[in-house]
């Protein structure tokens, strides 16, 4: 679990990051790297370790170029967390793009392979969908049921599943007590699963004249 600082200590970690220190930047990186990659593999757990290595490389360098527009209206590692979570939403939309040939130029069922000269064989179209397609899809459609959350509730369901803390962790990270972070994670999980079911439904909604 994450070693404790001082939220006086981190403030002035933070300070020395915005004037550009790069040994403040370096236990920055140190303290928060490891709680950031299994934040992001508990967002798509069937990502490789180099995928969650590339992600959690982009996050930081993200934080880095926007350092100076974080106001502390939040603890730094959710706030780190949020990038996180648009970094990787982004790379799986990326892979869901390659894995449906995006960018392609489309090939034609009649052509030839070059090499051995027989033509293409088309799956059958009863063949089952593509699972992992079907998971990105899915881990995306909770990212953005997150977003539609209010600050308080995206921040409390990340730092409890996202980032593992315990209750008692939470509530002296957002400085409330442990019933308090208990009654307003059931609320926020109920809101997350209304707009999950909503934008579930919405993607098996066939677009029709009548609900375009």
């Amino acid at each position: 679990m994450l070693r404790k600082m001082a939220p006086n200590a981190e403030d002035k970690l933070l300070d020395a990051c915005r004037q550009g220190s790069p040994v403040a930047w370096d236990e920055l990186f140190e303290r928060h790297y490891a709680p950031v990659g299994r934040f992001v593999f508990q967002l798509a757990s069937d990502l490789t370790r180099q995928d969650v290595e590339e992600i959690c490389q982009e996050s930081f360098l993200s934080a880095i170029r926007h350092i100076q527009s974080f106001k502390g209206d939040s603890q730094f590692q959710t706030w780190l967390f949020r990038i996180a979570s648009n970094k990787t939403r982004d790379y799986l939309e990326k892979q869901n793009a390659l894995k449906r040939g995006g960018g392609r130029k489309p090939a034609s069922l009649d052509a030839e392979d070059p090499d051995t000269g027989l033509s293409l064989d088309p799956p059958s179209p009863s063949d089952r969908p593509d699972e992992e397609l079907l998971r990105i899809e899915n881990v995306m459609l909770v990212g953005q049921a997150m977003q539609l959350l209010g600050d308080s509730c995206r921040e409390v369901i990340e730092l409890r599943y996202f980032g593992d803390l315990s209750y008692r962790e939470i509530s002296n990270a957002l400085n409330l007590n442990e019933k308090t972070v208990s009654s307003r994670l059931s609320k926020c999980l109920d809101k997350l699963e209304i707009h999950v079911r909503e934008l579930f439904s919405r993607e098996k909604t066939p677009i029709s004249p009548s609900n375009k």
